[in-house]
């Protein structure tokens, strides 16, 4: 892909839930803080296949926990049924540059190697999860998934670059 692709670099930012009414709009669920935020990036892109296709909020209303939006590209109930459950990216060019010193993008967390205090391995950062709190990292161990707040006192070092983080975190016994 060519370095000025938008759909070279995405970062999920939400998911499409399904069909609002039969004009072609869709529920969607937004993964920023805050989540209006969602409706200020683009290009959107969508999963189509394996692959990402931009398409174009029309426009768009709060509704319950998340928002409703028309898509320029669909007009119908069955076209946005269709997009039931599809991810919601923007390019990474198109979100807030970030303090690379204390601030994460969860996409760059996933798949850090991580090790203890003393250097031994642990695991490998698999997922997030938010809490309301704080974020907590789940981490893929050869035993099994442990989860570790994402806190300055639990997690002393992070380095993206290196592919490595390192937590200080008393395993229960």
């Amino acid at each position: 892909m060519m370095a000025d692709d938008p759909t070279a670099d995405p970062i999920v930012v939400g998911r499409i839930g399904g069909a609002f009414g039969v004009l072609g709009w869709v529920r969607v669920t937004s993964f920023t803080d805050p989540p209006e935020n969602l409706l200020d990036y683009g290009p959107w892109l969508i999963e189509d296949r394996g692959a990402w296709r931009a398409v174009s909020p029309a426009a768009a209303k709060p509704s319950g926990t998340g928002f409703v939006v028309q898509l320029r590209e669909l007009a119908s109930r069955d076209q946005a049924q269709a997009l039931t459950g599809r991810f919601i990216a923007v390019p990474r060019a198109a979100l807030p540059a970030i303090d690379s010193d204390t601030e994460y993008y969860w996409r760059d967390l996933i798949g850090l190697e991580v090790f203890d205090r003393d250097g031994r391995r642990v695991g490998r950062v698999d997922h997030l999860l938010a809490t309301g709190a704080h974020d907590v990292l789940a981490i893929d161990t050869d035993a099994a998934e442990l989860l570790v707040p994402f806190l300055a006192r639990f997690v002393p070092e992070v380095d993206v670059a290196g592919g490595r983080l390192v937590i200080d975190w008393q395993e229960p016994v």
